[in-house]
């Protein structure tokens, strides 16, 4: 099984690796996007208005667009260890024991604007790019030129789920086909590749009176909390209805319909 994560906005500084090597990631197949975007990103700090606007940053927040400029020579940590803020929190693998962690590393996937897909242990630096992020185009590309004739105008480069699908699509499809795989990303990253055949997950809240409704603040939480359940399991589900079986075992309330999970909080 392997469980499917969305990254944080929020990353941990620093790190004790070595600078970041992409030839070092796993899924070789995204290398040269991930080259791309990185030149992207470095080119783009030179411009802090630029980079704000691309980002969807302030100038409160100029730290990140530093983080992007040094991509290639600041140090770098394991992708489960740089990730923080809620849904990571949640899944606390500092917490676990040595076999547990074992086995939730193996099955840890984080789907990445940057990096496209990465395992717990691949080493990255920390950087600011979300899914939604629109980068411009670079000078000296075709709509750059088109741009130059309309002062004052701004062209983006093509949305990053157009230029990751192609790439994406088929290392998931290659991933499902090997393991059962739990889609705990949010809409933006599930944009950026379908996986075929992925149990999927939401997470809703269920009033005195059994309306339900959608859980936004706390729904990273608990996302997190199902795949600290399901990486650390010593069954290896191939279905939903046995992915939804480790849940409910854990205490956790759990629906299914098909291949899609619901996850209902009681009051």
């Amino acid at each position: 099984m392997i469980v499917l994560l969305p990254p944080s906005e929020t990353k941990r500084p620093g790190g004790d690796g070595p600078p970041l090597d992409l030839a070092d990631l796993s899924f070789r197949s995204l290398t040269a996007l991930r080259a791309e975007l990185v030149d992207d990103l470095v080119t783009l700090a030179a411009d802090p208005a630029a980079s704000r606007a691309a980002l969807g940053i302030s100038a409160k927040q100029d730290d990140e667009i530093e983080r992007n400029a040094t991509l290639r020579t600041s140090p770098t940590m394991a992708a489960i260890d740089r990730y923080t803020g809620v849904l990571y929190d949640a899944l606390d693998v500092d917490s676990l024991k040595p076999a547990a962690a074992a086995r939730a590393r193996a099955r840890l996937v984080v789907c990445s604007a940057l990096f496209g897909l990465l395992r717990a242990d691949d080493p990255i630096p920390a950087y600011r790019l979300s899914a939604g992020s629109k980068l411009p185009s670079r000078p000296g590309s075709t709509s750059e030129e088109r741009a130059r004739k309309r002062p004052g105008a701004s062209t983006p480069r093509p949305g990053l789920a157009v230029r990751w699908r192609p790439l994406l699509e088929p290392a998931l499809a290659a991933l499902a086909a090997d393991e059962l795989v739990v889609d705990l990303r949010s809409g933006a990253y599930a944009g950026l590749g379908k996986v075929p055949g992925a149990v999927t997950v939401d997470v809703l809240s269920q009033a005195p009176n059994g309306q339900r409704s959608v859980v936004s603040h706390f729904n990273k939480a608990h996302k997190g909390r199902l795949a600290q359940v399901l990486a650390t399991s010593r069954a290896d589900p191939d279905d939903a209805a046995k992915v939804a079986g480790i849940a409910r075992r854990a205490g956790m309330r759990v629906e299914r319909d098909g291949d899609h999970l619901t996850l209902v909080l009681l009051p």
